[in-house]
């Protein structure tokens, strides 16, 4: 029996010897969730109310220093940490979807209902305006492949229209020590009769981006599909460059019904109008046919006397 004990012991110990252990003077990971939390709260904040007369880039750097202090840690320690995590994809991952839930969760209990983004984050997908994204709300992208891209595809069902208007929209966070920021989102529409409409924007500063797609009148969305990339990956390197996109939101409007109407009433004075070259048309053709006979007639006439 004591042996048996010894022998879980050493297993125990084993295991947690071999647990890789993040290096010392590297912020912990419970520690670093929590910084990085307040650091994207307070760069929104910065964001918020925002005052043309102060700089903004100025502005944030003050309430992410305030951070900072909160914490115990400098920018340096900061940047350092990053960098190690940055080199450490998968965890790095995880700690963010843990910072994104806890973000969410901030908003909502702070009644975060206002805003752009706010004010379509109760809309279910079958009314007249309706958020349709079903893809994930929040992801990390940085500019070394496979991480600068996150693909998306949308499914068109029956709660669909012609003329149907989109607005792509969500909050982008650059966080980055030095280089050329190239955020890119790109959505392209298939209509009917294979015509496809794309629409792309590039995106260089941390804050809200929207791209709004206008719809066809007369054609069906068929599908809708598109991507989040981040360039600037073609040499190597361990400069910390990260870009986290967060409450990712695709509204769809209906067109209004006075729209819809008035494109019916031009549509059936069009068909009355083209229904009434049409008879002149014909009046026009029956009577050159009419006119001709009576000239046979005529010359027959002419010709017999």
């Amino acid at each position: 029996m004591n042996r048996l004990i010894y022998i879980i012991i050493g297993v125990v110990i084993l295991t947690v010897s071999c647990k890789p252990q993040v290096p010392k003077g590297v912020i912990q990971p419970d520690k670093m969730e929590d910084v990085l939390v307040d650091y994207h709260l307070a760069k929104a904040m910065a964001t918020q109310n925002y005052d043309p007369s102060v700089d903004r880039d100025y502005r944030q750097q003050l309430y992410i220093a305030a951070v900072f202090r909160k914490h115990g840690i400098t920018q340096a320690d900061f940047d350092s940490s990053m960098i190690y995590y940055y080199s450490r994809a998968d965890k790095l991952s995880k700690m963010y979807r843990r910072v994104s839930d806890r973000l969410d969760k901030k908003a909502l209990a702070l009644g975060a209902t206002e805003g752009a983004i706010g004010r379509y984050a109760s809309l279910n997908a079958n009314g007249d305006t309706a958020n349709i994204w079903t893809g994930n709300l929040n992801f990390l992208l940085s500019p070394i492949p496979p991480r600068n891209r996150v693909d998306f595809e949308i499914e068109v069902d029956s709660t669909f229209r012609k003329g149907d208007t989109f607005l792509l929209q969500f909050y982008s966070d650059y966080v980055y020590q030095s280089g050329m920021k190239e955020g890119m989102v790109l959505m392209s529409i298939d209509y009917e009769g294979d015509t496809i409409v794309s629409r792309f924007t590039h995106f260089t500063v941390s804050g809200i981006n929207q791209l709004r797609f206008e719809g066809l009148a007369d054609l069906m969305p068929k599908r809708l599909r598109g991507f989040f990339y981040l360039g600037g990956g073609n040499t190597a390197t361990t400069t910390l460059r990260l870009l986290y996109l967060r409450q990712v939101q695709l509204i769809r409007f209906h067109r209004p019904e006075e729209a819809k109407k008035a494109d019916e009433k031009d549509e059936n004075k069009n068909t009355k109008e083209r229904k009434a070259d049409d008879s002149k048309t014909k009046k026009v053709s029956e009577d050159s046919v009419s006119t001709d006979r009576n000239r046979r007639r005529t010359s027959v006439a002419v010709a017999g006397g």
